[in-house]
């Protein structure tokens, strides 16, 4: 196939990390950007003079040449833009959230199916070398049972406007948990409230449970004086941390746990256990670069990605479902077919 043509639609903010990984990726060439940014177009330019740029996305999608696009712009634009995409008949690569509704998500999981092109969804925690741990230690048993997981996703950082903190920080760790726990929960409830912005929470607690027992809590927010990316997992023979503010000792493996007896004193019955702490050792590829190889290999070889459409879908049912609860003060909310999210990521009280 010769090298795979890559187009990045939303060349600002984080998509100027997409257009710096394709425009270095061997068998991948950055062929076009695409912003309504003309000084982001000019820098892109001067940094890649080969790349043709534009702010007309029609150009983009009439190019032959073109194989695949990246789609980095503001969620509530990524079913159109995706949509148009995959009718010119482009592989397409699209940032969190796949979509702000279910049923957005689901019309592009069928429409790629039908034109056989791949859909892929950028849940970057999923290419970090330290969730390929995590992953590992559930699947081998070493970690035993697992009870409940929590994450925290916390800054002073960016407040946006078109979405709320669940919507713009969760599905990072939405796409973890569910990847981890290979289902999906069957209730979700949340609360959060909004400081900064009419009906855009700024913090949001979520409840995830799952059919077996097993339970997830995610704490979002923009509106904290601690910078934390974190996630606990704790099992009935040991429990693991992933910090990923840690520069190197990402993960921390804790032989720590309590162990039930068959005695009838309470006191007697529960035994807690104290052990050691492993920190194994990790292959920090940057996330993002194996993340944007993944996506050109899967195009010239037609294996199905890794976060493919299908498993944004997932992630969007979740969100959706918590999206919900909000609007309807904490009401635990079950999973349902596709639907409609009506208010596009801001709750109302």
């Amino acid at each position: 196939m010769g090298e795979i043509q890559i187009a990045v639609i939303g060349a600002g903010g984080w998509g100027k990390n997409l257009v710096r990984n394709f425009a270095g990726l061997k068998g991948a060439r950055l062929s076009w950007c695409c912003d309504l940014n003309e000084a982001t177009l000019g820098r892109i330019a001067a940094q890649h003079p080969e790349t043709r740029v534009t702010t007309k996305l029609e150009e983009v999608l009439a190019s032959d040449e073109v194989n695949g696009v990246a789609i980095a712009t503001d969620a509530p634009t990524h079913f159109r833009i995706a949509k148009a995409a995959l009718e010119a008949g482009k592989h397409v690569y699209v940032e969190k959230p796949l979509t702000m509704e279910s049923a957005d998500a689901a019309a592009l999981v069928k429409l790629a199916a039908e034109r056989d092109l791949k859909l892929m969804v950028g849940h970057l925690l999923l290419y970090h070398p330290a969730v390929d741990k995590l992953e590992m230690l559930v699947e081998s048993g070493e970690l035993g049972d697992i009870h409940y997981m929590y994450t925290q996703r916390l800054n002073l950082g960016v407040v946006r406007k078109d979405e709320n903190a669940w919507w713009s920080l969760a599905p990072h760790d939405v796409s973890v948990i569910l990847h981890l726990f290979r289902d999906d929960p069957e209730t979700v409830s949340a609360r959060g409230e909004s400081y900064l912005r009419p009906g855009v929470q700024d913090v949001v607690f979520v409840n995830l449970h799952f059919p077996d027992g097993r339970m997830a809590q995610i704490h979002v927010s923009w509106l904290d004086p601690h910078k934390m990316r974190k996630m606990t997992i704790v099992g009935s023979k040991k429990m693991v941390v992933f910090d990923d503010m840690e520069a190197s000792e990402k993960i921390k493996i804790y032989d720590k746990g309590a162990e039930v007896g068959g005695y009838a004193s309470y006191n007697e019955a529960i035994t807690l256990r104290q052990g050691d702490i492993f920190i194994p050792h990790l292959d920090m590829t940057e996330p993002l670069r194996r993340e944007c190889a993944h996506f050109v290999e899967c195009i010239e070889t037609g294996r199905t990605p890794r976060t493919s459409g299908q498993e944004g879908l997932r992630v969007v049912r979740v969100l959706e479902a918590a999206h919900h609860s909000l609007a309807e003060g904490g009401r635990p909310m079950t999973l349902t077919e596709p639907r409609g999210a009506a208010l596009r990521g801001k709750a109302t009280s």
